[in-house]
């Protein structure tokens, strides 16, 4: 254990790739990074504006020397790590794709935080040092734990930074729910005004924080935003959307990224919704029957609500 160093979050995906052995593809971090000699699955940070989805492809190819196409979403999780030789506490949300190889070469990279890139049976990744999420996501147990902060260090919700164009960045990532009732109705919450896309329905959830993992803060988000007690069921997908001038209640134009993961949840005991965060981007909340959710326009819906119910095939 480590005490909290100065706090940072990012958001990262990675590939689990296989080939016709069922081995898969793991790259090892060299010397430049903090855990050398550690093995991985190949990915890195999410680019600011990008799509998961590509960067899951450009790092591979990078790491590995491997082109591949994505071919689903394995997991979404979260953890944090102390890296006391950069003086960081890092949180990442970590969304792992499964991917298919479709051709190149793999490569060795001298000088790079990785260096190596290697096939592996799961018997032989077994005996190597992985990191957590790795061993986590391979169904693999492994020794090389990371380390942590004590407990989780004081970290905003919201966070902008001057970007190199001096205009204002925030990337976020989120969980949202998409949450029924035993009587065929959904959850929805309508946003307030002075926030982006004030007067549209919306879907509850929101930003997670620091050290949480996405699906427990979905679950904290339901019952503070609306006091309905949920059960989750399964993940959905994930979308990314950029904004690249938001305005919002902080009265500047904000280069917005936000990262979210759906999930199905169920409510099994529904009761009068509550909005607790008086005076917050929610300002109504209620159960809509499926059948009324079907009938409205287009633009009274959130892109983020429109994105996740067509994954959930309720519109």
């Amino acid at each position: 254990m480590t005490p909290a160093l100065e706090p940072l979050r990012r958001i990262a995906a990675y590939a689990v790739a296989r080939d016709d052995d069922g081995r898969v593809l793991l790259v090892r971090a060299s010397s430049r990074s903090g855990t050398p000699g550690v093995w991985s699955l190949p990915g890195g940070a999410v680019d600011h504006g990008e799509d998961p989805n590509h960067t899951v492809v450009r790092e591979t190819a990078a790491e590995t020397g491997l082109s591949v196409t994505v071919t689903g979403l394995q997991d979404v999780l979260a953890d944090m790590r102390s890296m006391p030789h950069r003086g960081v506490t890092i949180h990442t949300d970590r969304l792992v794709y499964t991917v298919s190889v479709r051709g190149g070469n793999l490569i060795d990279r001298v000088g790079h935080p990785t260096d190596l890139a290697r096939w592996h049976t799961l018997e032989e990744a077994e005996k190597l040092k992985l990191r957590p999420f790795t061993a986590a996501a391979l169904g693999l147990s492994t020794d090389a734990g990371d380390l942590r902060p004590e407990e989780a260090p004081v970290f905003p919700s919201f966070y902008a930074y001057e970007g190199p164009d001096g205009l204002h960045r925030a990337q976020r990532f989120a969980a949202y729910a998409i949450a029924t009732d035993p009587y065929e109705n959904l959850l929805l919450t309508r946003i307030s005004e002075g926030y982006p896309g004030a007067g549209c329905w919306h879907l509850p959830g929101g930003g997670t924080d620091y050290g949480e993992q996405p699906g427990t803060a979905l679950i904290r988000e339901l019952v503070e935003e609306t006091g309905q007690a949920g059960r989750l069921i399964s993940l959905l997908g994930v979308a990314s959307h950029r904004d690249a001038a938001s305005l919002g209640p902080e009265g500047y134009p904000i280069d917005w990224h936000g990262v979210r993961a759906f999930y199905r949840v169920v409510v099994d005991q529904p009761t009068e919704v509550t909005i607790h965060d008086v005076g917050g981007s929610t300002c109504e909340a209620r159960w809509m029957p499926l059948k009324e959710i079907a009938e409205l326009a287009h633009d009274q819906l959130t892109e983020v609500t429109a994105d996740a119910l067509r994954a959930a095939r309720l519109i």
